[in-house]
């Protein structure tokens, strides 16, 4: 071969190159949501590399299994219900040992699915999907025709999944968020009971630097006429702890009909805590306010200190005795629980750091804010009130506020 002949083309093996690269590369495929972008994505790269059919498979944490995400020249019905174990077939081992891996001659015993040999598929080139230095999936294609993949395909590929691995992170982030909102949604009180001698209201808004979190809040009444409040907050974030939530949030309500004793509750709760939710805590106040509304029993696990409103008097933090968070492994002592009056038109405000913490700044400095507008007020305009002044527009962390207030003419 000539030199000039040679030059010419390695200049049209170079062009190709580009235009492969560029092709998964493209800035418009950034502009897709992340279901278009993984079939977009797809597309691409079947042309490019004359396949047949090309695939996204994404890890299930929880199962360990790889699942397909995104397919193109598979029928949906086909490829749906394919779930494949890690270190198992061809995608399997793609993910077990982290590196590109192909197959020039497809065998029955290289893969899991029948659905490859039931096409007919003879070759298959697969890579893994990173993400954060993790394993989150395998992007595959094949060909009908026994190939030999190259080194630049491979290198096509590797570039494809990384934009996949950054797509299907932020699907999945996005479907967690809204999977943790709903279900702590559910969780919460659609509307407060309407009950003579209070008046109440509440507000949860969802943190938006850290996603959805274990916040939360009930209102229920007991067989015997008493008034059950509770506020809590579980840690982290996520679906994680809004699952966590849900649970705690429910054995409360079933240990509330075992005792009337808020202390001898949250004793039983933080024991389901420690030996059924190990390694999470959470922080609870649950108050018990009588028939006649006029004295609330209150015990804390941990948590921020209600403010006291009383028509006449300025504004106060409750002063309650320091129980520890539940699910904390430490030396055990009763919990406490402390009566506190309510005269007529007296409010009762609790609430979730979230609405008082603030960056650089000391947690007392936000309480006093909050106490500071407190006032003997109707539940729901004190609740608009305390969200404008102390509230931030955009939190970075979850916010639940609960107001109760003892009706005036009690």
């Amino acid at each position: 071969m000539s030199k000039l002949l040679r030059m010419d083309v390695d200049s049209v093996r170079n062009d190709e190159r580009l235009r492969r690269l560029e092709a998964v590369t493209d800035a418009t495929l950034s502009r897709l949501d992340a279901a278009d972008l993984l079939d977009e994505l797809l597309e691409r790269v079947r042309d490019l590399l004359g396949a047949e059919i090309a695939a996204i498979l994404l890890l299930d944490p929880h199962s360990g299994q790889l699942m397909v995400a995104a397919a193109k020249g598979m029928a949906d019905e086909a490829h749906r219900v394919v779930r494949i174990p890690i270190g198992r077939g061809f995608a399997g081992r793609v993910a077990q040992t982290r590196r590109p891996m192909m197959i020039d001659e497809v065998a029955s015993g290289d893969v899991v699915s029948p659905v490859l040999l039931e096409m007919g598929i003879r070759s298959l080139l697969g890579v893994p999907i990173l993400a954060a230095g993790e394993v989150i999936g395998v992007l595959h294609v094949g060909s009908s025709r026994p190939r030999r993949f190259t080194a630049d395909d491979i290198q096509l590929l590797e570039l494809a999944a990384d934009r996949a691995g950054a797509a299907g992170q932020l699907r999945n982030q996005k479907l967690e968020q809204a999977t943790a909102l709903a279900l702590q949604r559910s969780l919460l009180p659609g509307t407060l009971p309407r009950l003579g001698g209070v008046d109440l209201a509440a507000r949860y808004v969802p943190g938006h630097a850290f996603g959805i979190g274990g916040d939360w809040y009930d209102v229920f009444t007991l067989p015997s006429g008493w008034l059950g409040v509770v506020i809590g907050d579980v840690s982290g974030h996520g679906l994680a702890a809004a699952v966590v939530m849900g649970r705690i949030r429910s054995a409360l309500r079933a240990y509330a009909l075992i005792t009337e004793d808020p202390a001898e509750a949250l004793t039983l709760l933080d024991r389901k805590v420690r030996h059924f939710e190990a390694g999470s805590m959470t922080t609870a106040m649950y108050a018990l306010i009588s028939p006649d509304r006029s004295v609330a029993h209150i015990s804390t696990a941990g948590h921020m200190p209600p403010v006291l409103a009383v028509p006449g008097e300025p504004p106060r933090v409750l002063v309650l005795p320091a129980d520890p968070p539940l699910g904390i492994d430490i030396a055990r002592r009763d919990r406490r629980t402390t009566a506190v009056d309510l005269p007529p038109g007296s409010v009762l405000v609790l609430y979730t750091d979230g609405l008082v913490e603030r960056r650089g700044e000391l947690i007392d400095m936000g309480i006093a804010r909050l106490t500071q507008t407190v006032t003997p007020a109707p539940a729901e305009q004190l609740c608009e009130k305390v969200m404008a002044t102390v509230g931030l527009d955009e939190p970075t962390d979850d916010v639940a506020l609960l107001v109760v207030r003892r009706s005036g003419d009690n």
